[in-house]
């Protein structure tokens, strides 16, 4: 099998971005200051978002030298999400997720100054049987390749994608497209909770990743920092390895 590890210019570090979702801002930042400097890029998503005191928090985090992923999955009427793209522009946040057509897609990168722009193909938590459901009649893999193909001719930085995905997005689309690939799971917690399409550290970045998210294999450790270490530590050997 062909491998795709990324030849991109990004700190290994900062290959790994940690999924804030907890309940609460509190903690949010005992989280972070647990993790110390273990994880330097973090996803703050829609539960923080209706905790409060958000941008507080993004705030915070960029006070302390954090890249922040903005993982608010804009989809909305297309000049509703230029405005919010364009104010979140200048907080100096890193990353921000949209969703919908190509007219959202289009309007949240006119408005996206330094801010890079993702656009989600396929959530990890659906299957064929979900897609289906919701009136998709095609093959995931050929979802998730049309919506990458549009999302870079339209301006978006890169996409958000299954680690299942990601190699025909690398044989098929240009390698500037930034791949993020959430539904990180050791082998033996497959399946146990409601991510479907998931993959590990190392075949998310042989595949083609950029980064990966990891939320809850860190989070419910009972060792939070050494699991992260640990997550960095397989990272840092992977890409040391094809160096």
């Amino acid at each position: 099998m062909t491998q795709y590890l990324s030849t991109k210019p990004i700190p290994v570090s900062d290959r790994l971005i940690m999924a804030l979702d907890v309940p609460g801002i509190p903690e949010a930042q005992a989280l972070v200051e647990e993790l110390d400097d273990a994880v330097g890029f973090y996803k703050v998503g829609l539960e923080l978002f209706m905790s409060g005191d958000y941008f507080a928090l993004v705030d915070w985090l960029k006070a302390r030298g954090k890249k922040v992923f903005v993982d608010l999955k804009f989809f909305d009427v297309p000049e509703t999400v230029a405005r919010a793209v364009r104010s979140l522009s200048t907080r100096g946040v890193d990353f921000a997720t949209v969703h919908g057509n190509d007219a959202i897609m289009e309007a949240a990168a006119r408005e996206k100054g330094q801010l890079k722009i993702l656009a989600v193909t396929v959530l990890t938590s659906l299957d064929r049987g979900d897609l289906t459901d919701l009136g998709f009649e095609c093959d995931v893999q050929q979802l998730v390749l049309s919506r990458a193909r549009r999302a870079l001719k339209l301006g978006c930085d890169g996409v958000i994608s299954s680690g299942l995905e990601v190699p025909q997005l690398r044989a098929e689309v240009d390698d500037k497209l930034l791949v993020v690939t959430p539904g990180i799971r050791p082998v033996e917690n497959r399946s146990i909770d409601d991510q479907k399409r998931v993959v590990t550290v190392d075949q998310a970045f042989l595949n083609g990743a950029d980064h990966i998210v990891v939320g809850r294999p860190i989070r419910d450790a009972a060792d939070r920092r050494a699991a992260a270490l640990g997550v960095q530590r397989s990272i840092a050997e992977l890409f040391g390895q094809f160096a």
